[in-house]
């Protein structure tokens, strides 16, 4: 037995380069059992977001499922990076509320947008453009990336942990005299002093820790934080009529209608993705050769596929989750943290009624340190001249105030380019920055018109 579990381990160092990144295999499955833990909300969540659109919820929870697991398993696998994937929150609204609810279009056509888009995706990604995009961001927008990435994350942690909430003059702290308010503190608390004290998956304690307290502390309705279900184990089948769910006679019959829709898709997707991973690859300090973040075409088209085949399972678009960065901060550096979430996912298909009971509120706290850990790189903005410290910063506040990462990318690069045109640095007006500007000027035109 001794040997067989040597030569396991000997298996998994070789095929996905452990050792080589100074990682091992305990920390990798911490890291990946951390990450599976921060995002497992997507099985409740997506579900009922898809449903409200008049889809059967039941079959959204195991098609979120199988595409969590297809797509966790392609990154691992295509492209040995601790990135994992699922039906992502930024395109799902859109597609359950503004696409099927608001604009009336049938769930067969907008699966089909997804998978148009998803494809665009795809041949970006086998060609050398979508690097070649990446490395045209100038060093103030990629710091921006960083910074705002790191808010967005905190943001989402201390608003779904109930420690800040939208008052009449904003975003207020939340009332200490709410026993979940007091809750997610104290698990704030819990997870930076296990973090000090260098605990092992401190992170994952704290989410643990959190979720079992919250069995005997209620909100203010007398409901329990942490519910546990009626039965723990549902026998998963898979809703094979959501497969391949096209309908591409519909969608070429009302193009007109549904092409800016699919162009949002692609270009809201395709910049959130690139985002995503260049902020995880970057908080792991993993570089290629020329010192950028560990990012090969590999990744990209990883992403991509994850896209167009989360659209034939029957969800939503499928891309890299930004609670990867929770893993990161457990030590996870290679696939194997996908790997690891994947198979969770795969055996959450059964025990999904039970992991799905992790409250917000025990996850909140994750995110919140993930999150100012990302911020205490600021002190790299001394690398920037001093009038190009605006624009990352800038990118923070957009952020941080509207909750919106695309925005402030797009508002990011915009002024980039004209602190580039007031300086008169014309060598760094290229025809690639050019053209992102135009795409993102269009990325901001299709988003007001959608209302999102």
């Amino acid at each position: 037995m001794r040997d067989l579990w040597s030569g396991m381990r000997a298996c998994l160092d070789r095929v996905f380069d452990i050792s080589g990144r100074g990682s091992s295999i305990p920390k990798e499955v911490v890291a990946g059992i951390t990450t599976f833990g921060a995002m497992a909300y997507i099985m409740a969540v997506n579900p009922n977001i898809l449903a409200s659109a008049g889809l059967d919820q039941h079959a959204m929870v195991i098609t979120t499922i199988a595409s969590a697991v297809v797509g966790s398993f392609i990154m691992a696998v295509g492209a040995n990076l601790p990135i994992a994937l699922a039906p992502v929150m930024s395109s799902n609204v859109v597609f359950a509320q503004i696409v099927i609810v608001r604009m009336g279009v049938p769930p067969a056509q907008a699966f089909t947008m997804v998978l148009l888009g998803g494809l665009a995706f795809l041949f970006l990604s086998l060609t050398p453009w979508r690097r070649r995009i990446v490395e045209t961001f100038p060093l103030s927008v990629k710091q921006g990336i960083h910074f705002a990435i790191g808010a967005f994350v905190a943001h989402i942690g201390i608003v779904n942990g109930g420690l800040v909430t939208k008052g009449g003059e904003g975003l207020v702290f939340g009332q200490l005299s709410n026993p979940v308010v007091l809750l997610a503190l104290a698990g704030v608390f819990l997870a930076m002093m296990l973090k000090w004290a260098r605990v092992p998956a401190a992170i994952l304690v704290s989410v643990i820790a959190v979720t079992i307290a919250g069995l005997w502390v209620a909100h203010p309705d007398g409901s329990k934080v942490t519910q546990l279900p009626a039965h723990w184990v549902d026998w998963p089948s898979y809703p094979w009529f959501m497969l391949f769910p096209y309908d591409f006679h519909g969608l070429f019959a009302n193009l007109f209608l549904v092409l800016p829709i699919t162009l949002y898709f692609f270009l809201g997707d395709f910049f959130d993705a690139t985002g995503t991973m260049m902020a995880v690859m970057q908080r792991s300090g993993l570089k290629d050769k020329q010192g950028q973040p560990l990012l090969a075409k590999s990744a990209f088209v990883a992403d991509a596929t994850a896209s167009v085949i989360g659209s034939a399972l029957g969800t939503s678009t499928v891309s890299a989750y930004l609670e990867s960065l929770v893993g990161v901060e457990e030590g996870g550096r290679t696939g194997l943290t996908a790997l690891v979430v994947a198979c969770l996912f795969a055996v959450s298909s059964i025990l999904w009624p039970l992991i799905i009971c992790v409250p917000a509120v025990a996850t909140a706290p994750a995110l919140i340190l993930v999150g100012l850990g990302m911020l205490g790189s600021l002190p790299e903005l001394k690398s920037l001249a001093v009038q190009e410290r605006v624009i990352p910063l800038f990118m923070l506040l957009v952020t941080v105030l509207t909750g919106d990462f695309m925005v402030s990318l797009a508002l990011g690069l915009l002024l980039h380019t004209a602190f580039v045109l007031t300086t008169r640095k014309w060598a760094e007006l290229t025809l690639m920055l050019c053209g992102l500007d135009c795409v993102f000027i269009l990325y901001l035109v299709l988003s007001s018109r959608l209302g999102s």
